[in-house]
């Protein structure tokens, strides 16, 4: 009876022990500027969940900052309980963020997130999964919005991923930014709309620098105001064009805690 009772003290002992002995999470950071940056511990968007679809998975972009996670899939769930259909998610971070070898030159710090205007009414097929139909909301050539593309639904979209405090800035196509003024121009979340290039057919989440990332580099603040005066004016004077530059590709200068 004694050798019974030690041995299962021996044994609850040893249990208690390991489960002391249990690691915690490891601390997720973004290290870096947006551009020019990596991700330490970085977590995978599950492709699929309530309200959202990953696209363009055979990237493996789909890794991120916890915060960016959180809000994404906080994100979907509030446009699924307005009775949106699924949001389509393209390209997040790499597992351990860093630049990529095409297409964006951020993305680095797992704090970046593209959103497409067009959303999923059923699920995506594993064909399309990897090759989506682009679903643009502006005619290139008159630099207008399409008929019935930008809609209620797109700028509550909007609305919602830009309202969030965690927020830094939206990257949108200023032919768009300029159809939110006429619409919303009051609403406290239309400053964080910055016009840019491109962004047809989608817009890019920013998030402001989390806590727990003490090397993270924070981009300038946004100007005071909605943005929808003389700054946007001046994106929609003349068509704006995508910098001359070279297509070759060109690995940034990272901090030394991202290997550079």
């Amino acid at each position: 009876m004694l050798v019974g009772s030690l041995m299962l003290a021996t044994t609850l002992l040893f249990m208690a022990s390991a489960f002391l002995a249990e690691p915690h999470p490891r601390q997720a950071e973004a290290i870096g500027g947006y551009s020019a940056g990596c991700l330490k511990n970085g977590v995978a968007l599950p492709l699929t969940g309530p309200g959202y679809q990953v696209i363009r998975t055979k990237r493996l972009r789909y890794y991120g900052h916890p915060e960016l996670i959180a809000y994404l899939t906080t994100l979907a769930n509030q446009t699924r309980m307005a009775g949106m259909p699924d949001l389509y998610i393209a390209d997040l971070a790499m597992a351990h963020g860093g630049p990529f070898t095409s297409g964006h030159r951020s993305h680095q710090t797992g704090l970046d997130a593209d959103i497409w205007f067009r959303m999923a009414n059923q699920p995506i097929s594993t064909w399309e999964q990897d090759a989506p139909k682009e679903w643009a909301l502006i005619d290139e050539p008159s630099y207008r919005v399409l008929p019935g593309r930008f809609g209620p639904q797109q700028l509550n979209l909007l609305r919602l991923a830009a309202s969030k405090p965690e927020v830094a800035r939206i990257f949108i196509n200023p032919v768009l930014k300029a159809e939110v003024c006429k619409r919303a121009p009051d609403e406290p979340w239309v400053g964080k709309l910055r016009p840019w290039v491109g962004h047809f057919s989608h817009f890019h989440v920013r998030l402001r620098c989390p806590a727990g990332s003490p090397d993270c580099q924070p981009q300038a603040p946004i100007p005071p105001g909605n943005g929808c005066g003389a700054e946007l004016a001046s994106w929609l004077k003349d068509k704006p064009q995508l910098p001359k530059v070279s297509m070759a590709y060109h690995k940034p200068r990272l901090p030394a805690r991202c290997g550079g």
